[in-house]
C-alpha cells in the first residue's frame, strides 16, 4: 500500500507535472488530439501501463480530447503512485 501525500508533497510533485491540475482528491489533465483514432491509440497507451503498474485511472473520452483523473481509490487520495502514473502518461505524447 501506498501513503496518501501531504500537501506539501502534492506541491512539489506538480511542480514536475505543471501540466496536470490538482482538483480534491486526484489530478486530472485532459489531452488534445488530432482526431480520434489518435485519442484511441493514446488510450490504449494508458491502458498498457495501467495494466503493468495495476494502477487504473478514470478516463473520459470525448472524440479528441482525453481527460484523465488518477487518485489512489484504495487510499482515498494522492500517492507517488498517481504523480508516477501521470509521469509516464506524459511520456506518451512526448514521443
Amino acid at each position: 500500500m501506498a501513503d496518501l501525500l501531504n500537501n506539501q508533497d502534492i506541491k512539489e510533485w506538480l511542480k514536475k507535472l505543471p501540466e496536470w491540475d490538482l482538483e480534491k482528491k486526484h489530478i486530472e489533465r485532459t489531452f488534445d488530439f488530432e482526431d480520434f483514432t489518435q485519442a484511441m491509440d493514446f488510450i490504449n497507451g494508458i491502458a498498457e501501463i495501467a495494466e503493468e503498474d495495476e494502477h487504473h485511472p478514470n478516463m473520459d473520452i470525448r472524440y479528441n480530447k482525453v481527460r484523465v483523473e488518477l487518485s489512489t481509490h484504495t487510499e482515498g487520495g494522492l500517492t507517488d503512485l498517481d504523480f508516477e502514473m501521470a509521469e509516464k502518461i506524459d511520456t506518451l505524447v512526448e514521443e
